[in-house]
């Protein structure tokens, strides 16, 4: 597959997936959204996948697209603070081409770990769960749960990679003009 066609595949799945988050999101918060194009519509019956089988054990839904931060260190917003079997819970909507293996994921996982760590810290709450769901064009929906001590965990593996981020930061940028220089008068 050439570069361009794998663009082309990217952004087909990113509108899609927005599609998909924006009928889920007004489910939720009990609005009508309509999306007449091609697209739109294989993202409806994806969303309604998620919607039927993926929202049913939830018990109250304590906000949707919440924005959340952790002051100085990171932000960003879930897509969903809920209680779902009896337990707080952050989840996560994604869309995929093709089923996912647990391994291919662990970009998601962090997420959801900061997401609660601000969550707790902000709102004074104790997220208790993460569950990560993915759905495809062909609507196999995966459930990907964790709590307890693998949430821990993976907050650990978080704080380790923003960590590792803010070290990358804060090293000394090189000033080429300055080390050429350095270099000239060295010689």
């Amino acid at each position: 597959m050439g570069e361009e066609q794998a663009e082309a595949i990217k952004n087909l799945a990113s509108k899609r997936g927005t599609s998909m988050h924006k009928f889920i999101e007004a489910y939720i918060l009990g609005r009508g959204y309509e999306d007449l194009t091609s697209l739109g519509q294989q993202a409806k019956t994806m969303a309604a996948k998620v919607i039927e089988k993926g929202l049913t054990p939830i018990d109250e839904y304590y906000g949707s697209e919440v924005t959340l931060y952790y002051p100085g260190l990171y932000a960003g917003s879930t897509d969903l603070v809920c209680r779902h079997n009896d337990m707080d819970t952050i989840v996560d909507f994604k869309q995929a081409n093709q089923p996912k293996r647990k391994e291919w994921i662990d970009d998601y996982y962090m997420q959801i770990a900061a997401y609660a760590m601000a969550h707790d810290y902000i709102h004074g709450s104790s997220i208790e769960q993460g569950i990560i769901m993915v759905c495809t064009p062909d609507l196999y929906l995966q459930e990907f749960r964790f709590q307890g001590a693998e949430l821990r965990s993976w907050k650990h593996k978080f704080l380790k990679r923003l960590d590792e981020y803010h070290e990358i930061i804060r090293e000394p940028r090189i000033n080429e003009k300055e080390l050429l220089k350095q270099f000239e008068e060295d010689k």
